[in-house]
């Protein structure tokens, strides 16, 4: 992430202590990041000490810091005495954050308990990823690749609750721009004899459209399922996995497709070895997970696109967002769809019934008749690339920083099978016309405040952006009307201040078509 994002993240809690890598080693380059860690302690002035972890390519000193190693190292005695701490079920454990579509990311606090017992139940129940009891034998080895700022990486590690053997990999799983390889995790989990192996399902897309032949990326023999989840996986993918471990003698290798989110740290849709698998579609609700599809009147639907909610709590919800007074950012993020009153109501307990409604979880679900699930993307407008989710107001901030740009609007179009379309529309300064220079600008500075991948797919100048009476962005109709929605359903232009700025979109809607059908 760039400076900015991690402010934005790390101003709201006020650290005390700030742990850092000087230089990281990515994509066939090494990379300084000392003067990074040195802006960061400097915008951060609750940080009373300082971390880093030395590598040895790093030419930037951080001042006033100590060295990791330094900090970590202990005598046999100290050791010895160690003794974990014991804490309460609801004690805090972390805090990782979910971004919103306005305003700062949330800064979401989970418990011990509650994530010990859904990331015990995920892992060994419904992921079958066992223990590593035999250190002569191979045992479980369990791989899922992904960055530390997302959710999985918390997932990844909670792997050892159950005596599993994690292996983690640090690069890139794609190559290098100039040399693109996405054959590096599958020869990585051959040469340490993975037997679960997980990814975002763009990882599996873009090694289908590489055109990668498995067979030649060493012994996959161990790999016994295979993991995705971030955004939908298509069955033309999945199906072409499961052709590539047919063809090295795996025939009925299984896909673990899941369903969940940062906001409790699992899964509310996921896998089960002993059920029928169907491409593209996810095999169950999770063990604990009251998971149904509603319609607008918040009744249950099957075999119909509704939005996926929890009826009942469950242990990992969260405890509190950190600074939220009277858990007021809490209930609007996920019970101001389904308030109380409204619908069928948890029946009891704390979480969800706590707060008096129903947890709306923000995406498109269908349940069909056999229990089998799908999920149709976002249904707010939470950016979501390559299983990152980024709020869209983080890059407002990067863009709309630069002198040219005035306005802006970024929606994500995801697709069930199909790689998701991110349009970016900015009003420019009078005179200023969007060429590829100005282009090039608004990328990088997407890319050096946030990441790479929230760089949009297409960045078109428009004269108005679609707002409402207070101010705010509509983004919600405006990527509804571009998935192909006609304009009187998704948003009545009585109220809005601009009304006639709808008149570009919806003719932009049309020239694309063939992208949004």
């Amino acid at each position: 992430m760039g400076t900015a994002a991690v402010l934005d993240r790390f101003k709201q809690i006020e650290p005390k202590v700030l742990i850092a890598v000087d230089g990281v080693y990515y994509a066939g380059k090494a990379m300084d990041r000392g003067q990074i860690a040195s802006e960061l302690r400097a915008q951060l002035p609750s940080v009373q000490h300082m971390l880093v972890l030395h590598t040895p390519f790093a030419t930037q000193q951080v001042p006033d810091s100590a060295s990791w190693s330094d900090a970590v190292a202990r005598d046999d005695a100290a050791v010895a005495a160690f003794a974990p701490q014991w804490l309460p079920f609801d004690h805090p454990l972390w805090i990782v954050y979910s971004s919103g579509t306005t305003g700062l990311p949330k800064p979401i606090v989970h418990g011990h308990g509650g994530i010990v017992i859904v990331a015990l139940a995920m892992k060994a129940l419904h992921n079958d990823v066992g223990c590593s009891y035999d250190p002569e034998s191979w045992g479980e080895r369990f791989h899922w690749y992904s960055s530390t700022g997302w959710v999985m990486w918390n997932s990844q590690v909670a792997g050892l609750l159950g005596g599993t053997t994690c292996v983690i990999f640090d690069g890139s799983p794609g190559g290098s721009k100039d040399q693109p390889d996405w054959g590096v995790l599958w020869r990585f989990a051959a040469r340490h004899q993975v037997s679960s192996f997980g990814a975002g399902a763009a990882f599996y897309a873009n090694c289908m459209k590489a055109g990668l032949d498995l067979a030649q990326c060493g012994d996959l023999s161990r790999i016994t399922s295979l993991g995705s989840t971030g955004s939908p996986l298509s069955p033309d993918v999945q199906a072409w996995g499961t052709q590539q471990f047919a063809q090295m003698g795996t025939p009925h290798i299984w896909w673990n497709n899941l369903s969940g989110g940062t906001d409790f740290c699992g899964a509310f849709i996921g896998g089960n070895r002993e059920l029928p698998q169907q491409p593209g579609e996810m095999q169950c609700r999770m063990l604990g997970a009251a998971v149904e599809a509603w319609n607008e009147a918040g009744e249950p639907v099957t075999d119909a696109v509704g939005e996926l909610v929890c009826t009942q709590p469950i242990p990992s919800m969260p405890l509190y967002f950190w600074g939220d007074a009277g858990n007021q950012r809490y209930l609007g993020s996920y019970f101001d769809m389904y308030p109380a009153g409204h619908g069928r109501q948890p029946g009891g307990g704390d979480g969800a019934a706590a707060m008096g409604g129903v947890w709306r979880h923000g995406d498109w679900l269908k349940v069909s008749p056999h229990g089998g699930c799908t999920i149709y993307g976002r249904s707010d407008a939470t950016i979501n690339r390559h299983g990152l989710r980024m709020g869209t107001s983080e890059i407002y901030s990067a863009v709309e920083a630069l002198p040219e740009v005035l306005d802006s609007m970024v929606v994500d179009l995801e697709y069930l099978g199909r790689e998701s379309f991110m349009p970016m529309f900015v009003v420019l300064r009078d005179g200023l016309q969007l060429d590829a220079a100005l282009q090039a600008k608004l990328a990088a500075a997407i890319r050096q405040a946030l990441s790479p991948r929230f760089v949009p797919d297409e960045i078109v100048q428009v004269a108005e952006i679609p707002r409402t009476l207070t101010g705010k962005k509509q983004e919600l109709p405006i990527k509804k009307l571009l998935r192909g929605q006609p304009l009187q359903r998704v948003v009545n232009p009585d109220p809005m201040p601009n009304p006639a700025s709808l008149d570009w979109f919806v003719g932009y809607a049309q020239r694309k078509q063939a992208l949004v059908a």
